[in-house]
C-alpha cells in the first residue's frame, strides 16, 4: 500500500512546485515587461521635454519682432506674456485631465496644437517682416494673429511637458531616485531652448550682404519647430504609459484608512454591495454571464474609486494652508525669472549704443539663451541628485494626523545627517537673487564680455526653482494626484512674468523716451522711441525683482517652520 501512494503523495508535491514556479516566472516576467515599459515611457518623456521648451528660445528673435516687426517693447513683451499666460493658467486643468485619463491623450493634442502654432507665427511674420535689404511691402498682418499664434504654442507647451513630467512623477514616484527621476525631464525641458537656438542660429540663419551669418531665420525656424514638435507629440502619443497606477491608487486608500480619514467617506459607506445574483443552475452560459459581469464590476469599481481618491486628495490639497505659502512664494520668485529670460535678447540691446558694428558685439542673444539653458539643467540635476542623497527620506503621505506625523519622522536613533528640500529651495532663489542685484548694479553695462555672470547665477536659480517646488509637492502630498497639485501651484509664474514683464517694457520705454527727449529737444524720431539704451533702462526693474524674490524666500521659511508648518506637523521635507 505505502508504494502505491508514495507516488501520489509526490506527485503533489511535484505539482504544487510546479505550481508555485510557474507562478514566480509569471511574476518575474510581468514585472520585466513592466520594467521596459518603464523606461521606454522614461525616454519618450526626456525626449519630449527636450523639444517642448521650444518657447524659451523666445529671446533669439524676440527683439526682431521688435527690429523687423516693428513691434513696441510693450508689443513684443505681449506675445510672450500671452504665451506665458497660456503656459501657466490652464495648467490644473491640464494636469486634472492628465490624471484621469492618462499621458497619451495629451501629447497628441500637443503635437497639432505646435504644428498650428508655429505655423500660423511663420506666416505672420513673413506678413511684414523687413529682409535683410531693409525692404518690407506692407505692414503685415495684426499683431493680434501674433499674439492668438502664441497662446496655441504656450497651450501645446503645457500639454506636451505635463504628460512627460507626469508620467516620470507616477512611474518613479515610489524609488528612491525620485528626485533624479523627476529632475531628469525637468532638466531637459530646459536644455530644449540651448539646442533649438543653436539650430536656429548656425543653420537657420540669414546671410547678410557680404555673405557672413546674420540673425536667425525666423520663418525658417518656426516652421522647423512645427514640423520637429509634431513629429515628438505623435510619439509621446504611443510611448508615454503610467505603469502599476492601481497599485499607487490602492497604497494611497490604505493610508487614508489608516489615518482615519474615510469615517466620514460617502463613497465607502456606499462600497458595501455585491455584484448581482443570478439563479441557481449548471448552465455554463449562466456561469460565464456571471464571470463577465464580476469583472465589470470590478472595472467600474475601480474606476469609481480613483475618480473619488483623486478628488479627495484635490479636496485636501486646497485646504492645506500650507500650500498657499508656498504657491505665493513660487509666485514671487518664479516671475522675476521668467521675466528675465523672456527679455534677455532687449537687455542685451541696452548694453551698448544702437547699431554698432553686428561683428564687434561681445555676445549675442542666442549664447546666453544657451547659457541659461546649460546652467539651469546641470542645477536641476544637481539639485535632483543632491535632495536624493541628503534630503530626509519620505515614504508616505502626510495627512494631518498625529499617528502619521510622528510616523513619518525619522529613527531618533539615526545619525544621519540630513538637510532639508526646502534648504536647496531657498539656495535656489538667493542665486536667483544674486544674479538680479548684479544687473541691477551696473556692473555689466558696457561690458556684455560679464553677462555671463547674470545669466549664469539666474539659469541656476530658474532651473533648480522648477525641479524642486515639483519635487516638494510629490514628497509633501504624494504622486497619485501630482499632475493636478503642480498644476494648481504652477498656475502662478503666470501672474507673475505677467507683471514683471509689464513691469519692464514700461521702465525700458520711459527711459527710451526720456532719452529721445534730451538727445533731440523733445522731438524724436522712430527709431529713438523705440530703443533704448543705458542702465537706466533695466536697474529699477531688477532691484524690485531682487526685493520680490526675497519676499518669497520668507514665504517659504513661514510654511516650513512657521504655526502649522511642515516642520511642526513633522513632515521631513
Amino acid at each position: 500500500m505505502a508504494t502505491t501512494r508514495t507516488p501520489l503523495l509526490s506527485n503533489d508535491r511535484d505539482s504544487l512546485r510546479s505550481s508555485s514556479s510557474s507562478s514566480s516566472i509569471t511574476r518575474k516576467e510581468q514585472r520585466r515587461r513592466h520594467d521596459l515599459t518603464r523606461y521606454i515611457s522614461f525616454a519618450s518623456a526626456i525626449t519630449s521635454c527636450l523639444c517642448a521648451g521650444s518657447i524659451t528660445a523666445y529671446s533669439l528673435y524676440g527683439h526682431l519682432f521688435q527690429e523687423r516687426l516693428r513691434y513696441t517693447q510693450l508689443q513684443v513683451n505681449i506675445v510672450v506674456i500671452a504665451a506665458e499666460i497660456a503656459l501657466y493658467l490652464p495648467v490644473s486643468l491640464f494636469g486634472y485631465i492628465c490624471d484621469r485619463v492618462g499621458p497619451a491623450p495629451l501629447s497628441f493634442a500637443s503635437a497639432i496644437l505646435f504644428a498650428v502654432g508655429y505655423l500660423l507665427a511663420a506666416f505672420t511674420y513673413r506678413s511684414g517682416a523687413k529682409d535683410v535689404y531693409g525692404y518690407t511691402a506692407e505692414r503685415g498682418w495684426p499683431l493680434a494673429v501674433m499674439v492668438t499664434a502664441f497662446v496655441i504654442i504656450g497651450c501645446a507647451t503645457t500639454l506636451m511637458y505635463l504628460s512627460a513630467v507626469t508620467t516620470c512623477a507616477k512611474n518613479f514616484g515610489k524609488g528612491k531616485h525620485k528626485g533624479l527621476a523627476l529632475a531628469s525631464p525637468i532638466a531637459a525641458f530646459g536644455l530644449s531652448g540651448m539646442w533649438q537656438s543653436q539650430v536656429g542660429s548656425r543653420i537657420l540663419y540669414e546671410k547678410r550682404l557680404d555673405g557672413s551669418r546674420g540673425d536667425v531665420d525666423v520663418f525658417k525656424f518656426f516652421v522647423f519647430l512645427a514640423g520637429t514638435l509634431l513629429v515628438v507629440g505623435m510619439a509621446g502619443t504611443f510611448f508615454l504609459k503610467i505603469v502599476d497606477e492601481e497599485e499607487l491608487i490602492d497604497e494611497a486608500v490604505e493610508e487614508l484608512e489608516r489615518s482615519g480619514l474615510l469615517e466620514d467617506s460617502a463613497f465607502f459607506r456606499g462600497a458595501e454591495r455585491g455584484y448581482g445574483s443570478f439563479e441557481s443552475g449548471s448552465d455554463e452560459e449562466l456561469a460565464e454571464s456571471r464571470r463577465a459581469e464580476e469583472v465589470k464590476a470590478h472595472a467600474d469599481e475601480e474606476a469609481r474609486k480613483k475618480t473619488w481618491l483623486l478628488n479627495e486628495e484635490t479636496r485636501r490639497f486646497l485646504k492645506d494652508h500650507t500650500m498657499w505659502w508656498l504657491a505665493a512664494g513660487f509666485f514671487f520668485v518664479s516671475g522675476p525669472g521668467e521675466a528675465f529670460i523672456t527679455n534677455l535678447g532687449t537687455i542685451i540691446g541696452t548694453l551698448y549704443p544702437p547699431y554698432p558694428e553686428p561683428n564687434r558685439l561681445p555676445t549675442t542673444a542666442a549664447t546666453h539663451v544657451s547659457i541659461v539653458a546649460v546652467t539651469s539643467t546641470a542645477a536641476r540635476i544637481i539639485f535632483g541628485t543632491l535632495t536624493d542623497l541628503l534630503a530626509p527620506p519620505s515614504t508616505t503621505h502626510h495627512y494631518a494626523s498625529a499617528s502619521n506625523s510622528l510616523a513619518s519622522l525619522p529613527p531618533r536613533s539615526s545619525s544621519r545627517f540630513y538637510i532639508s528640500r526646502v534648504t536647496f529651495l531657498l539656495l535656489s532663489a538667493i542665486f536667483l537673487s544674486l544674479g538680479q542685484v548684479l544687473l541691477a548694479s551696473g556692473l555689466i553695462q558696457n561690458h556684455g564680455e560679464r553677462f555671463w555672470l547674470v545669466s549664469s547665477l539666474i539659469g541656476s536659480g530658474y532651473g533648480s526653482l522648477f525641479s524642486l517646488t515639483p519635487l516638494m509637492i510629490s514628497v509633501i502630498w504624494g504622486v497619485e494626484n501630482f499632475g493636478t497639485n503642480w498644476g494648481i501651484v504652477a498656475m502662478v509664474p503666470a501672474a507673475g512674468a505677467t507683471f514683471w514683464g509689464v513691469v519692464y517694457s514700461q521702465v525700458y520705454q520711459m527711459a527710451a523716451k526720456a532719452k529721445s527727449s534730451s538727445l533731440h529737444g523733445g522731438v524724436g524720431g522712430e527709431e529713438e522711441d523705440i530703443l533704448c539704451y543705458g542702465k537706466e533702462c533695466y536697474a529699477p526693474t531688477f532691484w524690485a525683482m531682487a526685493v520680490s524674490v526675497w519676499i518669497g524666500c520668507a514665504l517659504w521659511i513661514w510654511a516650513w517652520k512657521g504655526p502649522g508648518g511642515w516642520s511642526r506637523r513633522g513632515i521631513p521635507v
